[in-house]
């Protein structure tokens, strides 16, 4: 990969003094709809805080902001306040700071000490709430520049930030919550990096050099299997598919061992470039297909914030990549794959290549006796179609490992929403000549896609999650610039240590 330009993460700290005591080059004080002030506004004495910010025409809505220079502000250490509009006072909780604090972390980032009360906001679910201040303020300002050759004077000066709690505040857990919260963002920006990296500079070779280097990083158990060895493995699905290519895939698969007992396995679809195959896409439908290893970025980037964070548990990944190309050696519509463990699917159209790699790594990984099985993909364009581009689908075989993973999305502003695995719609995907068909019926394709995984799990309780949507953005959000967002990391690391027995997220 091409060298990512110096981005020095600020240095995050936790305090119990009054913020006008607090040195700072910009202080930031939340608003919430309606005017209302929020910590840290009343207490300024020398100029009405409030009305400035309404005269500017503000109203407290989330991410409405206004910059109030410290000329003659009574006891006012910070060069500078920040008035950030929250939205309203019933709203205020994490996800309400991660994301008004996102949507000024590239202002923020032009500052080289910044202070803030936000995390006051959430009440009782302060801790929760400066993990989710942290996140914000580094998923706010990632930017993706390695590729620009003139971006050095937009590089972050962002050096050091304070967290703002009460009297009353716990010191200890605030500073965990810290560190929480910047293992994680760390991890979703990393993994925003590979979504975000041109698919020339990341074939699945690179991929798993990628992951290695983070496994030796961190402390997790790494085997890369190689093309020969996936043959010797009987990994149909993804030789299948990376036989056009004369870039040859590799599956990742790595190791957090830190309990007992059967382990949490994880795995995300891993295609470097997806053209379509010979059922080739459209030029505009290309365009942002890079991405469509978004799933196996969002495995990568969990399991680097589950080894840092240390849960009482084991967690296996097997992640599959390969780059779907045209070519005389490519699979043909028509063709039938063996998978792993025997089954055969039939390839009726060579652009619905994801089920097909990630069907082997299910395989393998129900072959290690988990506990529970979750798969990440940005699997079909018909879940867009149903949820839009800002929610993830969940189809499964276990009632509680759906509600568990829908809650732990929730938790962390990722929302998801179920699907229905409508059984009458399993007979779409028979084959005439093969076990399964890789396609269906123009409807429903998120629901059949989910069935052919289904295929492969065995009885053991699974969830697959179909992030085709939010994984990559074609516009500016709360917390993230256009291109990849990182989604579902956090969803992911909040269920694997909830798993583990604490309150994490």
């Amino acid at each position: 990969m091409s060298k990512t330009k110096e981005w020095r993460v600020p240095n995050f700290t936790f305090s119990t003094k009054p913020p006008q005591s607090v040195r700072a080059d910009v202080l930031v004080l939340p608003i919430f709809e309606g005017l209302e002030p929020g910590p840290g506004v009343r207490p300024v004495r020398g100029v009405d805080l409030v009305a400035l910010y309404e005269a500017a025409g503000n109203k407290g809505k989330r991410g409405e902001y206004l910059i109030v220079p410290n000329a003659g502000l009574d006891g006012v250490e910070a060069s500078a306040i920040l008035l950030l509009g929250v939205g309203k006072r019933d709203d205020a909780g994490p996800d309400a700071c991660r994301r008004a604090i996102g949507k000024v972390a590239r202002q923020l980032s032009k500052r080289a000490r910044v202070a803030t009360t936000l995390p006051q906001i959430a009440g009782r679910a302060f801790d929760e709430a400066v993990q989710a201040t942290v996140e914000g303020v580094l998923l706010g300002a990632y930017r993706f520049d390695r590729y620009k050759s003139n971006s050095n004077d937009d590089t972050p000066k962002l050096r050091e930030v304070a967290i703002l709690g009460g009297a009353r505040a716990d010191a200890r857990s605030a500073r965990t919550a810290i560190n929480r919260g910047q293992v994680i963002a760390e991890s979703q920006m990393w993994a925003r990096d590979l979504v975000n990296t041109p698919a020339l500079d990341l074939p699945p070779a690179e991929l798993a050099r990628e992951a290695q280097k983070m496994a030796r990083q961190v402390g997790l158990k790494a085997k890369i299997w190689s093309e020969a060895e996936l043959k010797r493995g009987g990994f149909g699905g993804i030789l299948g598919v990376g036989q056009g290519s004369v870039r040859p895939p590799r599956m990742i698969e790595l190791r957090y061992e830190n309990g007992s007992g059967a382990p949490i396995a994880l795995t995300g679809k891993g295609i470097a470039f997806d053209s379509g195959g010979l059922s080739i896409k459209p030029a505009d439908g290309m365009e942002w297909m890079k991405s469509d290893m978004g799933g196996a970025a969002s495995i990568l980037g969990a399991m680097r914030a589950i080894a840092l964070l240390e849960p009482r548990l084991n967690v296996i990944a097997a992640i599959p990549s390969s780059e779907n190309m045209p070519s005389g050696s490519a699979i043909r519509p028509g063709d039938v794959l063996t998978h792993r463990g025997g089954k055969t699917s039939e390839v009726l159209n060579t652009d619905a290549e994801g089920r097909l790699v990630l069907a082997d790594a299910l395989a393998y990984l129900a072959e290690q006796g988990p506990r529970a099985i979750i798969d990440t993909a940005t699997l079909t364009g018909a879940c867009m179609v149903a949820l839009g581009d800002e929610v993830w689908g969940a189809m499964g075989n276990d009632r509680q490992l759906i509600r568990d993973v829908l809650a732990a999305g929730e938790a962390v502003g990722e929302p998801g929403w179920e699907l229905p695995l409508y059984e009458p719609y399993r007979k779409l995907i028979d084959s005439e000549i093969a076990d399964i068909k890789n396609i269906g019926k123009r409807y429903g394709g998120a629901i059949t896609a989910a069935f052919f995984l289904r295929e492969f799990v065995g009885d053991i309780p699974w969830v697959h999650l179909d992030i085709a949507g939010p994984a990559f953005s074609d516009r500016v959000g709360d917390y993230w610039p256009k291109g990849a967002t990182g989604v579902p990391v956090r969803t992911l690391v909040r269920y694997v240590l909830l798993q583990a027995g604490t309150r994490r997220r």
